[in-house]
């Protein structure tokens, strides 16, 4: 069956590229949608900040008057004066199980990017690295979560018939939560914090975690900068971030590190998992969606770690163990059993050692591919 490309542009058809996942993931109990405003937000060229140095287009395809594929591609130049790469990326990529139709879709990106005089297109990747990224490989049968992408196990099958291949990847974890941190970590972490002169913030008001937030992504753009793809987020970027999930973040799934001069050294991000919320309310806030998602913010027995840096000088030092602890009980008290890693890059040895101490269980894998061309 032919496939017909449609370049789209206004805001009632980037709702239907939106709208276009839902409809191919109906009854599938792993996909979790995002949340439609976030993907208008972000996906918007007068909503994203990102749009001020990046350049995107974006295709539906259709076969018989039905749509049944989308991608975007997206330019960033600060990608390519950082890692002098002169690639185009692509994201937001769905499709039937069709060759013809992911074929029609990749080609597009790989035509715009040839007229750019690019050398490769690699993704999925979002405008930055907080958005969704990595195509999943491993874990077709495990929940996903708010933070990351799901996708059929066909994908990667498409991808790799149509010349892609691996560039970096991801892993994820899922790890038991016990009723208590294990003793000898809570021995560590106040060792940690008296031999190095630092302290763990006691914040109970949103209002205060939100003073903490610049400093929280200045230390993302230190402790990030050398891995895959990352860029440094500008700070129309950190306060669109901000806007989109600090607003509704419980201060308690935050730990702060600080030193004497009141300067953040380390953070963790958590927050009781969406997923089941999400899928109920199928990404939409109204009617009832953000009922769901208060309910499953106060009553849960599953989290989501998201984001965790420590300073350069202090890595090494054990400040995971201070933030696990604290973590460790903020659960307890809250009934979360279960927590999920989110994507770690397979080679951040860092990262991955401080699950050693807890029940832990691989369980899914995503990779970004590339495909040079000629």
């Amino acid at each position: 069956m032919t496939v017909v490309l449609k370049e789209i542009r206004t805001t009632r058809q980037i709702c239907q590229f939106i709208r276009f996942a839902e409809g191919l993931y109906r009854g599938n109990p792993y996909y979790v949608p995002a949340l439609m405003m976030d993907e208008m937000n972000t996906l918007h060229p007068k909503k994203n900040p990102s749009f001020a140095h990046c350049e995107a287009r974006y295709w539906l395809a259709y076969q018989d008057g039905h749509i049944v594929g989308r991608v975007a591609g997206i330019l960033n130049h600060k990608h390519m004066e950082k890692w002098n790469e002169i690639y185009l990326r692509f994201g937001w990529l769905d499709f039937v199980d069709d060759l013809a139709v992911s074929t029609a879709l990749l080609g597009a990106v790989e035509d715009w990017a040839r007229e750019l005089g690019m050398e490769a297109v690699h993704g999925p990747l979002g405008f930055t690295d907080l958005d969704r990224e990595g195509m999943l490989v491993e874990g077709f049968d495990e929940l996903g979560t708010l933070a990351t992408l799901y996708n059929h196990p066909y994908y990667p099958e498409h991808l790799d018939q149509l010349g892609y291949r691996k560039a970096v990847d991801w892993v994820e974890y899922e790890l038991k939560v016990g009723k208590e941190p294990p003793e000898k970590v809570t021995r560590a972490a106040k060792i940690v914090l008296k031999r190095n002169n630092l302290r763990l913030l006691d914040i109970r008001r949103k209002g205060d975690l939100l003073a903490y937030v610049p400093q929280l992504f200045n230390l993302i753009n230190e402790e990030y900068s050398h891995l895959y793809g990352t860029l440094p987020l500008t700070d129309a970027e950190m306060q669109h971030y901000t806007d989109a999930y600090f607003g509704f973040i419980d201060p308690d799934y935050v730990p702060f590190i600080v030193n004497e001069d009141d300067e953040m050294v380390a953070f963790g991000v958590t927050i009781p998992s969406l997923s089941k919320a999400l899928q109920k309310s199928r990404g939409r806030l109204l009617p009832l969606g953000w009922w769901r998602l208060l309910r499953a913010l106060r009553n849960n027995d599953r989290a989501d770690l998201y984001l965790v840096a420590v300073k350069k000088r202090y890595q090494g030092q054990g400040l995971t163990l201070v933030m696990m602890e604290h973590i460790y009980r903020v659960f307890a008290e809250h009934g979360i059993t279960i927590a999920e890693s989110n994507p770690e890059l397979e080679t951040n040895v860092d990262i991955q050692g401080q699950w050693k101490l807890m029940e832990k269980r691989q369980h899914k894998r995503r990779r970004v591919f590339i495909k040079k061309l000629d």
